[in-house]
């Protein structure tokens, strides 16, 4: 890969990442815009979802920002931003029902969940340093590239991670969408619009995992570029 070839690439996922966000972000202000027939909020959505899946041991909290939903595996918390915990819409049930996706795969021991649950401490430590061994990797090159090999290596973990989280992701919207149609919380006219959400949630992972890709070639061809100087 040449340098020009490794930017046009970069630029190209760099705009595509901004797209997706923007789509992202458009769709979910649509969809929360349109309620539910069911007139659930997403706090009573998710703990619905955990009954009926027979998880009585997660508990549903409300958390401060936009778009900050998550599951802790940790303390065995679906985490909802006050705009999906308290909403009745769309946009609010379909984003709680994929986070108790995720409480579904862990209490079935999925995985790639297990994996990246795994990851999850190293990829923190890694992450903390990485640019800082890139960098003086890059400067002491033709003295010791070994410490650009060390940095590349700690930034493939995150690339992994990343990879690992596509099918955490996806797996976790599929069981979200089969039990909103199961239920009947979405109906014909409205399970759509909740699986076009998710999707386009989906699609800044798949964007993001190829960033983190594109970065790493990159490194490696700093490196091979360096070693056949």
């Amino acid at each position: 890969m040449t340098s020009s070839l490794y930017w046009v690439i970069f630029i190209g996922i760099a705009l595509l990442s901004w797209i997706v966000s923007a789509r992202l972000k458009s769709k979910f202000e649509k969809y929360s815009k349109i309620p539910l027939p069911a007139g659930m909020t997403g706090r009573e959505v998710a703990e619905r979802m955990l009954r009926e899946n027979g998880i009585y041991d997660v508990k549903v909290t409300s958390v401060a920002g936009h778009l900050t939903d998550h599951y802790n595996p940790l303390h065995k918390t679906v985490n909802l931003s006050q705009s999906v915990f308290h909403s009745n819409s769309i946009a609010a049930a379909a984003v709680a029902a994929h986070e108790c996706g995720h409480a579904l795969q862990h209490a079935k021991a999925y995985a790639p969940l297990k994996m990246r649950s795994a990851l999850v401490p190293v990829v923190s430590f890694s992450s903390n340093i990485v640019q800082w061994v890139l960098l003086g990797g890059m400067l002491t090159l033709n003295i010791f590239p070994q410490l650009l090999l060390l940095g590349i290596l700690l930034f493939a973990l995150t690339t992994l991670f990343s990879f690992i989280t596509l099918p955490v992701e996806i797996n976790a919207s599929w069981r979200a969408l089969a039990w909103l149609r199961s239920t009947g919380i979405t109906n014909a006219a409205t399970h759509g619009k909740a699986e076009d959400a998710l999707r386009s949630a989906a699609y800044t992972y798949v964007v993001a995992a190829l960033g983190s890709l594109a970065m790493l070639l990159y490194y490696v061809m700093i490196f091979l570029g360096g070693r056949r100087r």
